[in-house]
């Protein structure tokens, strides 16, 4: 793949466009599909790959194909190039979405999928019927998705740490303490001593025990007990439901998991810092006008959940201010 200028009158560059393919779904059927190519025509094209990059690829690992270290090792350049290829044709206007056929993917928190999913997806499923979405979740410190291609939006609160990622804020959100209905916490007056004193479970994908919450208390002089972090919204608010344990979920994002799983917000003003939400993408996407059009669904998917709430947590319940 790193032949100098003068070699490419050799290779068929539409190779780069199959391999692509063939990295992402790891099956030579799939990848004919998606290139309405047949199965035969698409294992000679394997083949033709495999002669030109003098390496398998992919093997057979059972019943399914895995890749070799040097086509991991490709796969983001492989992916990166053919999506500058698609910019440079591609209109500067985006193209009828009845008529787009694309994958897009999606890094997001499970809690933001629940919020917005079904709107996003009804939206889609009336304006670009052959779009499918392919939702990850937000990646750790040591890896960029955005920067590496592997993903082509994230939404949630950015921290990406690539300097060129372009960030467009969507709006803010602010987060409630939770337990399950009938904790004792939701009998008599709630103080933030008596939140002190109930164990806690955070939700963090890099498994942090502490937060903001914590930082509030100690401005008071408390100090709570963590007794676990889990990796997603969902496992956290699972384990309240379950249990004497507490937690914080967004109030108008979080509505739809709280109602289902039957939990009560506590009519406390934690006063913690908002949260940002956001949806950042690498600049190499920033003229696709395909690209341009989701990212106007997502935008208007987040602002319509985060207007589905009042500032209150529920018809009946104000949060009232701290208490010591």
């Amino acid at each position: 793949m790193h032949q100098s200028q003068s070699d490419l009158s050799g290779v068929d560059l539409n190779l780069l466009v199959a391999l692509d393919a063939l990295l992402e779904e790891l099956s030579v059927s799939a990848a004919a599909r998606r290139l309405h190519l047949t199965e035969s025509a698409m294992s000679r094209t394997l083949g033709r790959i495999r002669r030109t990059v003098d390496d398998p690829v992919l093997v057979r690992a059972g019943h399914s194909m895995v890749p070799t270290p040097r086509a991991l090792a490709m796969r983001a350049e492989v992916h990166d190039l053919v999506l500058r290829a698609q910019a440079v044709f591609a209109p500067a206007q985006p193209s009828d979405p009845a008529t787009l056929t694309r994958t897009f993917t999606i890094l997001s928190s499970d809690l933001l999928i629940t919020a917005i999913g079904v709107d996003l997806l009804d939206r889609l499923g009336t304006e670009a019927p052959g779009v499918r979405l392919r939702f990850l979740p937000e990646p750790d410190m040591r890896s960029d998705p955005l920067r590496d291609g592997t993903a082509d939006l994230e939404i949630g609160e950015i921290d990406s740490t690539a300097p060129e990622i372009i960030t467009e804020a969507v709006g803010e959100e602010r987060a409630i303490a939770v337990v399950r209905a009938g904790h004792p916490l939701t009998t008599g007056p709630v103080t933030l001593a008596r939140l002190a004193a109930a164990r806690h479970v955070t939700a963090s994908r890099r498994g942090r025990l502490s937060g903001p919450m914590d930082e509030m208390l100690a401005a008071h002089g408390l100090r709570r007990e963590v007794a676990a972090a889990v990796p997603t919204h969902a496992a956290a608010l699972v384990l309240v439901a379950n249990s004497d344990l507490v937690s914080i979920a967004p109030i108008r994002l979080g509505r739809a998991q709280l109602d289902v799983l039957g939990l009560v917000p506590l009519d406390l003003d934690l006063r913690l810092p908002p949260l940002l939400l956001s949806q950042a993408w690498h600049p190499r996407h920033d003229a696709d006008g395909q690209h341009r059009w989701l990212r106007g669904r997502v935008r208007d998917c987040l602002r319509q959940a985060l207007a589905g709430g009042s500032a209150a947590v529920g018809p009946d319940v104000v949060t009232r201010p701290v208490a010591g």
